[in-house]
């Protein structure tokens, strides 16, 4: 873990995305500009400017299991009083909270687990933004099967929706997280790399080796699958 967040250290950002997932999301919610938001496995902190924006005059509490990256979160925008940052576990949260954030974070626990943990943490009419692993075709690679085989829980669009509907939530509305959102995440952990693969111990090297190899795979797969952004709300 050591060397993983070394290479993760100050990156603007933990995984693919952009503030546009997060501006559309919360336009689909209708989300009021004095909303309680909850950043769940907030990483750094990249997508609180976002959610701020959409929410001026309210409130947004990211919580983050990994201490170093609330640290980092709280440099980035600790001084601004609309903001706190917590280290812990996600699934472990109280509210009530009129919308809950999570970008990429679900692959750790599974979808259904997740919105059933965040159920009782949402106040009345409160909605569920959160993105995850999605294939997008049947023709999947060898290349992209392979990288994927540790989420056994990966399907596609229709099979994201059973999992909602199974935990007792309606799809308000889905969309894919654009390829300029991998890209620009892709980009800068490539600098990253660089930067430091000369001095690369061995457990460190083999780090800077599966990004490679993950970043290898998206670009020749990236028709294949992807990230979908789902907004829902418990029935």
């Amino acid at each position: 873990m050591k060397a993983f967040f070394k290479l993760y250290q100050n990156l603007d950002r933990e995984g693919p995305g952009e503030a546009a997932d997060v501006t559309w999301a919360m336009q689909v919610g209708n989300l009021a500009k004095d909303a309680h938001i909850l950043d769940a496995a907030c990483g750094s902190g990249a997508d609180v400017e976002a959610l701020l924006e959409a929410a001026p005059k309210g409130h947004v509490t990211g919580v983050e299991k990994h201490g170093g990256f609330v640290k980092e979160a709280r440099a980035r925008l600790g001084n601004d009083p609309r903001v706190d940052f917590k280290t812990g576990d996600m699934t472990q949260v109280t509210g009530p909270y009129d919308a809950i954030w999570c970008a990429g974070a679900v692959y750790f626990i599974g979808i259904e687990t997740a919105l059933n943990a965040w159920r009782s943490a949402l106040g009345t009419g409160g909605f569920i933004a959160f993105s995850d692993a999605c294939w997008w075709t049947d023709k999947r690679s060898k290349m992209a099967r392979t990288f994927w085989r540790e989420y056994a829980g990966m399907t596609d669009q229709a099979g994201i929706e059973e999992k909602i509907n199974a935990a007792g939530y309606d799809l308000i509305a889905a969309r894919r997280v654009s390829s300029q959102g991998w890209e620009d995440y892709y980009t800068s952990l490539e600098a990253r790399i660089a930067k430091l693969r000369p001095d690369a111990d061995a457990e460190l090297a083999a780090v800077l080796d599966a990004s490679v190899t993950e970043i290898a795979t998206w670009r020749a797969c990236s028709h294949e699958y992807g990230y979908l952004l789902s907004v829902v709300r418990p029935r």
